[in-house]
C-alpha cells in the first residue's frame, strides 16, 4: 500500500482526498495518517489540508523500495523490490532467493542496496560499494530459453543502462564492449551477470549493475578511469528515477531479444553506442596481443574484428579484454 500511496501522490496533479484512498484500499482514514506519516519521516515533503487531502510537495534522494516500486513503470522488471540500508552483494541475495523460491525469488525481482560490504567485480574483483552516492542492484531472471543465449543479457542490460541515464540526464553514454558503460571515455558502470543452469536449462539469471552516480571524487588509482554523472552534470541525481528508467529499458530491450533468443533485434542500437566501433583496439587474450579494427557485435554478441592481413575475426567475451589502442576505450 506504501508503494503505490507514493504512486499516487507524485502522479495527482492536486490534492488527493483521504477518503478515496481509505475507499481504494479499503483501510481506515488512521492507516493512511499512518503511511502518510512514514513518508514524512523518510524525507517526503507532504502537505494535509482539511477538506481536501494530501499533496507531494517535495520528493528528496531516497532510496527506499516504496519509492523504487512507485516509479516502476513496466509490466515486471523491478516491479517487485528487495532493499537492504547494508549489504554483502545484491548478487548473493538475488541468487540465495532464486534458490529460495517464494515471492523475492521471481522473475523480475530487483535487489537493491544503499551500501555493500563484498560487492563483486568481473574476475573476481571487488567492487568499492559505499553508502550514500551510487546505485547497486541486481535483476533476477528466470528464463526458459538454452543457456548458451544467456550471455547476450549482459549486453542487454549495457544498452538499457545507457538508454536509462540519457533518458534522466541527456548524458550521451557509450558502451566499451561487451558491458561497461562509459561517457567522455571514462567508466561510469560495470555489469556483472551470473547464472545457475544445468544442460539445456536454466535456473536462473542475475545481472548486477553498479552505477557511479553522486559521488565527488574517485581514489587517485581510478580517477582517471571512473566518473560519477554528478561529476559530467556538476549537479545530483535523484538514484530511484534512475533505477526505474533503467528497469522500463531493459523490459523494452529483453521482450525484443526474447522473440528471436539473440542480439539481432537490438544489434543496431547497441553498435550505435559502441565506443569501439570503427575503431582500432587492442586484443588481450591469455598469452597472447594483437592489434585490429572493431566492426560492431553479430547476433550473438561477439565482437567482429578486421585484422590487419584484411581477415575477420570473433571475439568472444570472458578472459578476453579489448581495449583502445591508446588507452581505457
Amino acid at each position: 500500500m506504501k508503494s503505490e500511496i507514493l504512486r499516487l501522490l507524485k502522479e495527482s496533479d492536486g490534492y488527493l482526498s483521504g477518503q478515496q484512498l481509505c475507499s481504494h484500499f479499503l483501510v481506515s482514514r488512521t492507516a493512511v495518517w499512518k503511511v502518510m506519516e512514514q513518508l514524512k519521516k523518510e524525507g517526503y515533503e507532504i502537505e494535509a489540508v482539511r477538506n481536501k487531502g494530501y499533496r507531494l510537495v517535495d520528493s528528496p534522494d531516497v532510496m527506499s523500495r516504496a519509492e523504487i516500486e512507485s516509479l516502476a513503470k513496466g509490466r515486471w522488471a523491478g516491479a517487485r523490490v528487495v532493499y537492504y540500508e547494508e549489504t554483502d552483494s545484491t548478487n548473493t541475495r538475488a541468487k540465495e532467493a532464486a534458490d529460495k523460491g517464494g515471492g523475492q525469488g521471481e522473475h523480475g525481482t530487483l535487489f537493491v542496496a544503499e551500501r555493500q560490504t563484498a560487492g563483486k567485480g568481473r574476475r573476481g574483483r571487488g567492487w568499492e560499494s559505499p553508502a550514500g552516492a551510487s546505485i547497486y542492484m541486481t535483476l533476477l531472471l528466470r528464463p526458459d530459453f538454452l543457456p548458451i543465449k544467456a550471455p547476450g543479457l549482459t549486453l542487454l542490460m549495457a544498452v538499457a543502462v545507457a538508454k536509462g541515464i540519457r533518458k534522466c540526464t541527456g548524458l550521451a553514454c557509450k558502451i566499451k564492449w561487451p558491458n561497461d558503460v562509459v561517457i567522455n571515455g571514462k567508466k561510469v558502470c560495470g555489469i556483472l551477470t551470473e547464472m545457475s543452469a544445468e544442460i539445456g536449462y536454466i535456473n536462473h539469471v542475475v545481472i548486477g549493475v553498479g552505477i557511479n552516480v553522486n559521488q565527488e571524487r574517485f581514489p587517485k588509482e581510478i580517477q582517471d578511469r571512473a566518473v560519477s554523472l554528478k561529476q559530467e552534470l556538476l549537479r545530483s541525481v535523484r538514484r530511484s528515477e534512475l533505477i526505474a528508467a533503467v528497469m522500463e529499458e531493459f523490459e523494452v530491450c529483453y521482450e525484443i531479444f526474447l522473440k528471436t533468443e539473440d542480439l539481432s533485434g537490438i544489434k543496431e542500437q547497441y553498435n550505435r553506442l559502441l565506443v569501439n566501433q570503427d575503431q582500432d583496439v587492442k586484443v588481450l587474450e591469455p598469452g597472447n596481443e594483437y592489434e585490429a579494427h572493431a566492426l560492431g557485435i553479430n547476433d550473438t554478441g561477439e565482437l567482429m574484428v578486421r585484422m590487419k592481413d584484411g581477415r575477420e575475426r570473433c571475439v568472444y567475451a570472458g578472459e578476453v579484454s579489448v581495449r583502445g589502442v591508446y588507452g581505457y576505450v
